[in-house]
């Protein structure tokens, strides 16, 4: 297959663009910066430039005649109470996380529809089901993206084209050292450090990106997917089927003691 991945310079993207190019498929890897791998082709691009992104799928298309898979995984993490966020960064974050993930669709589907087949994951997470304390337009921007997700179903799947969310928990990478953090002012400050320290004890304790891998790979061997699929561990998974069934007051009772709140 010809697989076009991004955010391929580090962390899930890189070990995904190694992976799929090991197991012989034509692996494009998009990042701002260039990636030296023998098994995939580094395009250095910003996907938040559409121009950019424009110019990236004219170059894999000077070699492949068919775009079978877009994996939109390029993304950043923020942290922060909701009252310290300025819109400059929340436009950050979501001009990354959001239209970042859209223009890179745009520029894929017509060669998608053109050979009538096409799928695209679009890496969300675990707490897009549910806002995050001190990560609350992180949860918004990935929720965002699934709800653009659900809507793109409807509207490709006459050309055999399959997209969907797949939620990640915690996977052990370097996202902390890339997280936009706000200023955070003194009425937050002492419950912030505690969560953020907590945070990130999280994502060292997380999943290894070989194991999203391997399921990725198990995802494009099915024929037909779901809306929604979700990956991580069991404690992380388990609060968005308790979301939908607890009273919220329980539900948030929960989520305070998993985030040392209490």
């Amino acid at each position: 297959m010809t697989i076009i991945i991004t955010g391929t310079s580090s962390g899930i993207g890189f070990v995904l663009a190694e992976y799929f190019g090991k197991k012989g498929h034509k692996v494009y890897g998009l990042s701002r910066k260039h990636t030296e791998s023998q098994y995939f082709r580094s395009i250095p691009t910003d996907v938040t430039d559409n121009a950019a992104v424009q110019n990236a799928i004219s170059e894999v298309l000077k070699t492949e005649s068919r775009i079978d898979v877009l994996i939109n995984n390029a993304g950043m993490g923020m942290v922060g109470a909701v009252e310290d966020s300025t819109k400059e960064d929340i436009l950050k974050l979501f001009n990354l996380n959001l239209v970042g993930a859209v223009q890179m669709m745009s520029a894929v589907l017509p060669k998608m529809r053109e050979n009538k087949f096409g799928k695209i994951i679009n890496v969300s997470s675990i707490g897009s089901e549910m806002g995050l304390p001190f990560r609350g337009f992180y949860s918004a921007s990935k929720s965002a993206l699934d709800k653009v997700t659900e809507a793109m179903r409807y509207e490709v799947y006459p050309w055999n084209i399959d997209v969907c969310s797949l939620h990640l928990g915690d996977i052990k990478t370097n996202i902390a050292e890339n997280r936009v953090r706000t200023q955070v002012s003194t009425p937050y400050k002492s419950v912030f450090d505690k969560v953020y320290a907590l945070m990130n004890s999280h994502v060292g304790d997380g999943t290894e990106p070989l194991e999203v891998a391997t399921y990725v790979e198990n995802l494009l061997n099915k024929n037909k997917w779901k809306a929604h699929y979700y990956f991580g561990k069991f404690g992380q998974k388990i609060g968005v089927p308790l979301k939908w069934v607890l009273p919220q007051g329980t539900y948030e009772n929960l989520m305070k003691k998993y985030n040392k709140l209490d």
